[in-house]
């Protein structure tokens, strides 16, 4: 009851504005969501430690890339993880064959503690939160850890990502991960460095298999 109380009193003193129309109500109304191209095929996309990768959209949609930068970025819109995480499964649901991922668990890429502390919350891990929740799959959140403070990966070229990544991430509670099948989640792939460095961690912790999941792909 509180929080409907508390939601309402947010909403009457600090209304949500549609980025694309300015449509007052929420941070993307059905009318611009229903323009967003999402993918209704699937194609194999394999990595030396990733099995497979879906996403739901192109970066290069002025739309997705200010949604997924404003989730990341000041002013940190938590609240957008939902719409952000809708298309994912929007994707799923278009696709002639659906994947089954009911023996899965998801693990979203993590973030070091200082840019964690900077955002308040990791991003990977919400969108998580959301797919759990329509999957009907576990989400185990403190498997996978970064050790390692990195440059932004935006910046450096695809052999500098690489090393830039490289040796940032590892596992706990490998009893939790052994044998397992696991969903990647992150909210974007460029080159890829990122999952695969994770991937390959996971891998090495014991896990059956990793298959990536982001909303777009740059």
């Amino acid at each position: 009851m509180l929080s409907k109380a508390k939601k309402f009193l947010l909403d009457l003193f600090y209304p949500k504005f549609c980025f694309l129309c300015q449509r007052e109500g929420s941070y993307l109304c059905q009318d611009c969501l229903a323009t967003l191209e999402i993918s209704n095929s699937h194609q194999k996309y394999q990595t030396g430690n990733l099995k497979d990768l879906y996403f739901a959209t192109d970066y290069q949609n002025p739309l997705i890339k200010n949604l997924i930068q404003k989730f990341k970025y000041e002013p940190f819109i938590k609240e957008l993880a939902k719409n952000l995480a809708s298309l994912i499964i929007e994707h799923f649901q278009l696709l002639d064959n659906k994947p089954d991922f009911k023996d899965f668990v998801l693990i979203p890429v993590p973030l070091e503690k200082k840019k964690l502390k900077w955002r308040g919350f990791n991003q990977a891990e919400e969108i998580a939160k959301e797919l759990s929740s329509f999957l009907k799959i576990p989400l185990l959140s403190n498997c996978l850890i970064k050790t390692k403070e990195t440059l932004p990966q935006v910046e450096l070229s695809d052999q500098e990502r690489k090393e830039n990544i490289k040796g940032a991430f590892s596992s706990k509670h490998p009893e939790l991960i052994k044998e397992r099948k696991i969903l990647l989640v992150d909210d974007l792939y460029t080159t890829g460095s990122t999952m695969e460095e994770c991937a390959r961690v996971l891998k090495q912790a014991g896990a059956r298999e990793v298959i990536g999941v982001a909303i777009a792909r740059g």
